[in-house]
């Protein structure tokens, strides 16, 4: 493309700081250095990690461009790139894939040392190519994509076919394959197993269809908001039931209704009480529970040991343990397949200069996935 090696003047969401509104500024992206990518947004999802930002409960420097599901177009290549090539549609990935350190090379991990989750905000070579006002502005998880033109590190993208539609793919960047992979891969579900999913947003939902790609028998979806019941029954839920309804521990309700045999259980909340509900509500002896949900940071947890020695598995995982370079073609090519619908999770999709509108639905739960496009 003619703007390969300059600079280019774009509009993107500026964070300026925590509890402030977005503002729609002009930017300047500078060019892709060394092993560096830099992506035309086509497609970028609103996810609750980002309101985090927003509301300073998740560590950032500002100011930030946020943003991290999307689908993209290679613009253009820094020099050393060999996976990715200009035109080459792609989606970015807030956890990266070196192939180098411990957690790539080991089978089953997947958080590789890249990743920046305690808001570095920079570029692997410690800069960023952000700047707006003549001030830099800091990258977010490695992806950034609150913009039209970003910039990520080579180990931070995914090359994907062609033909997958933007606005639906995008999602693979991040809340579908986190939860899908927390059933599948994480949880590993077994067919003919009962599963429990705490929490209905956009992640829930995913979990609850990995629950049944995994061929569960059960799957019960748990929210305080019965509106979210429907969705989940459409996804796959077997039935759905709120904690509000019984004077009980949800899970005693949990174990009555199913004959003591909940196989599975997961926390897609993020909230430190239902991560105990959910550990009590798996079998007491071969139970697995997994935790999906971001925990609040700089919270302890407090927890009765014989939930443990009884026999429970706890697991957490990132991105649902998925490796991410490997595994996120894989799932775009199965989506084109009609191997599962993402069609189910996004409920709004807004042009890009309407982000704020995007977030106030997140926000007052009438959202499950808003896409915004550009």
């Amino acid at each position: 493309m003619g703007t390969a090696g300059k600079v280019i003047k774009c509009k993107a969401a500026v964070l300026w700081e925590q509890k402030q509104p977005f503002s729609i500024e002009e930017i300047e992206v500078a060019p892709p250095k060394t092993k560096e990518v830099r992506i035309k947004i086509l497609a970028t999802g609103i996810c609750r990690t980002d309101d985090h930002v927003i509301k300073g409960t998740m560590v950032s420097k500002f100011p930030v461009i946020v943003g991290h599901e999307a689908t993209g177009i290679v613009e253009s290549i820094g020099e050393g790139v060999t996976t990715v090539k200009p035109g080459d549609k792609v989606i970015p990935l807030f956890l990266p894939q070196c192939r180098e350190c411990n957690a790539c090379r080991n089978p089953d991990g997947n958080l590789c040392i890249r990743s920046d989750i305690t808001g570095r905000g920079v570029l692997a070579d410690g800069t960023t190519r952000f700047t707006c006002k003549g001030k830099p502005v800091h990258h977010f998880m490695n992806t950034s994509t609150f913009t039209e033109y970003t910039v990520v590190d080579e180990s931070s993208v995914a090359k994907i076919d062609d033909a997958a539609p933007p606005e639906k793919v995008c999602l693979i960047g991040c809340g579908f394959s986190t939860g899908y992979g927390a059933a599948v891969k994480t949880g590993k579900v077994k067919p003919g197993s009962t599963c429990v999913v705490f929490g209905l947003g956009g992640v829930g939902l995913s979990v609850i269809m990995g629950c049944k790609s995994a061929g569960a028998s059960r799957i019960i979806g748990i929210d305080l908001n019965k509106d979210k019941f429907e969705k989940a029954m459409a996804v796959g839920a077997t039935e759905c039931i709120s904690p509000k309804d019984s004077t009980k521990p949800i899970s005693e309700v949990l174990s009555e209704m199913t004959g003591n045999n909940v196989g599975y259980t997961f926390e897609v909340i993020g909230h430190l009480e239902t991560m105990i509900d959910a550990l009590a509500s798996c079998h007491m002896n071969y139970g697995t529970s997994v935790v999906v949900g971001v925990p609040p940071s700089a919270k302890m947890l407090t927890y009765d040991p014989m939930l443990l020695f009884t026999g429970r598995t706890w697991k957490g995982c990132v991105f649902g343990g998925l490796k991410s370079r490997d595994d996120v073609p894989k799932l775009v090519t199965e989506f084109l397949a009609k191997k599962f619908d993402l069609d189910q999770l996004i409920t709004h999709v807004l042009p890009f200069k309407k982000i704020s509108e995007g977030f106030e639905l997140l926000n007052s739960g009438q959202s499950i996935r808003t896409v915004l496009t550009f």
